[in-house]
């Protein structure tokens, strides 16, 4: 059965407050809680990963909307802004793994909690199949080869292999490797962008008023590029929500992981701008981006400016970026189908509970690494893995939707008051309504077919991979809901732990009015 209830009555208080908080709210403290808010901050850094970022969105976003595409980052950076401001006040008040799922059945009951879990999970853990694959073709350029189909695929299992052994070790070894990546991005972003900002520019910031006649890809219409770009862009300015995937390893958890989401995504988003504005400067010829003619401009900007010998080590430095960013995806994945399978409402979660005697989540870790290999065989297909890139982008926006819309209408019904160490007041409530009504216009953009977004000649369900792929997930969240039924599961124990708190309370207040005895 689920472990949802309280310590039984008898058994030894925590005298740690945050394993305190956390039986308050149902559950022992099981993970090792041992990060500061630097190491907090340092797993949504990492996710997020101004590296990974760049180059997921930089050529794609010039060839649809010529330099002038970068306008669109700060749009969709004050738009993820708004979505931290509802998560911020969520994990103050419930610092828990599995952010999605936890607050979604807090909010607006078990099936809509379990959903959104279901979907952000799978979001997730595609999402570690995404980084791996694209972190495959650098190990290969660090060694000069050109990979087959086979050899990529293998390369970027084991890269997840590697990462899972690491995140085994637990959140101690992890936030190392993390920190390296972290410092390995520093040299590849700060450093590198702002030297190309001020010693190789090639061309002058006006710029960034034109398309280069990118706009032609999308009938010529240049709100249709913006559109599009703006899809693009979003995927820059996911991953922050690592932050609360550690939450119950991190001290002061209810305090710190609002400020780390805050800092993970303020810092990466700043970098990404720094760098996408030095990258189309300092690249020698931008309309061979946008001819298609040049699919890495961000390679070719850095080798142009610091000459050949820069080519190894600025390839060693990104690889870095894309192992960190892995390793900490992974780490998020993990603990949300932990947070999911110690409530017993997952697959086999008797076997995806368990955690190692290094207090690491080792079944999560094992069932998301599966999970994640098994999406890789689609890369012995390229349109193929490229129609899982497009539904990992829509589904990851998906419960940022779900998770703002169900704080706004516990908000308006006045059954959920923030009460955590962030209280926004009205504020909140108009800030949540803003983080709405971004992320189901984000949803709905990126979900939207598009022919520029696919390889040309692409068959047509990579085109709509991004809504069939979503569709899929939901559908077979739904069927699970119907058979299983996990929120039946969800509401008996919810009732046993009411039941508990509530002769809990009837003994206390027993006892204040009974004078005690000599």
């Amino acid at each position: 059965m689920p472990d949802l209830s309280p310590l039984a009555p008898g058994a030894a208080v925590p005298q740690d407050d945050d394993a305190a908080r956390l039986n308050d709210l149902g559950y022992k403290q099981e993970l090792n809680r041992s990060l500061g808010v630097l190491g907090n901050i340092a797993m949504g850094f990492a996710v997020v990963s101004p590296v990974v970022a760049l180059y997921a969105v930089s050529m794609v976003g010039t060839m649809i909307a010529g330099p002038a595409w970068v306008w669109a980052l700060p749009i969709v950076l004050l738009g993820q802004c708004l979505v931290v401001n509802v998560y911020s006040e969520l994990a103050s008040q419930w610092p828990l793994a599995g952010g999605p799922y936890q607050w979604g059945r807090r909010l607006l009951g078990p099936s809509f909690g379990w959903m959104s879990g279901w979907v952000w999970q799978f979001a997730v853990m595609f999402g570690n199949t995404t980084v791996a694959y694209l972190a495959a073709p650098w190990v290969f350029a660090l060694v000069g080869v050109v990979p087959t189909p086979g050899a990529m695929v293998a390369v970027a299992a084991g890269i997840l292999l590697a990462c899972m052994l690491v995140n085994a070790y637990g959140i101690r070894i992890l936030s190392w490797f993390v920190s390296l990546g972290i410092a390995a991005e520093a040299i590849a972003s700060v450093l590198v962008g702002f030297t190309l900002l001020l010693f190789f520019r090639e061309h002058g910031f006006s710029m960034f008023t034109e398309t280069l006649g990118a706009e032609e890809l999308s009938g010529g219409s240049t709100t249709m590029a913006f559109l599009a770009v703006l899809a693009v862009a979003g995927w820059g300015f996911i991953g922050f929500d690592a932050c609360v995937s550690t939450a119950e390893e991190t001290k002061d958890a209810g305090r710190q992981v609002p400020r780390a989401m805050w800092w993970a995504l303020l810092s990466v988003g700043l970098v990404v701008i720094l760098n996408a504005m030095a990258v189309a400067l300092a690249h020698p010829d931008p309309r061979a981006v946008v001819a298609g003619e040049d699919l890495d401009p961000v390679t070719t900007a850095v080798v142009t400016a610091f000459g050949s010998w820069s080519d190894k080590p600025f390839v060693a430095v990104v690889l870095v970026g894309f192992l960190a960013c892995a390793m900490a995806s992974q780490g998020g994945a993990a603990r949300g189908v932990y947070s999911l399978a110690r409530d017993g409402v997952f697959p086999f979660s008797r076997l995806v509970r368990r955690v190692n005697r290094r207090q690491a989540p080792i079944g999560g870790l094992i069932a998301s690494t599966l999970v994640s290999c098994t999406g890789l065989l689609l890369g012995l297909n390229a349109t193929a893995i490229g129609s899982l890139i497009a539904f990992g982008t829509a589904a990851t926006f998906l419960p940022f939707f779900l998770v703002s819309l169900a704080a706004l209408i516990a908000r308006t019904r006045g059954t959920w008051v923030p009460s955590g160490h962030i209280r926004l007041g009205r504020k909140g409530t108009v800030l949540n309504v803003l983080a709405v009504l971004w992320t189901a216009f984000e949803v709905v953009n990126v979900c939207w077919p598009r022919a520029i977004l696919a390889p040309p000649e692409a068959p047509w369900y990579q085109v709509w991979a991004g809504l069939l792929g979503t569709g899929a997930v939901i559908t077979v969240g739904l069927l699970y809901l119907a058979v299983k039924k996990p929120q039946e599961t969800l509401r008996a124990a919810r009732a046993r732990e009411e039941d508990a708190v509530g002769t809990s309370a009837g003994e206390t207040r027993a006892g204040e009015l009974t004078p005690e005895t000599p």
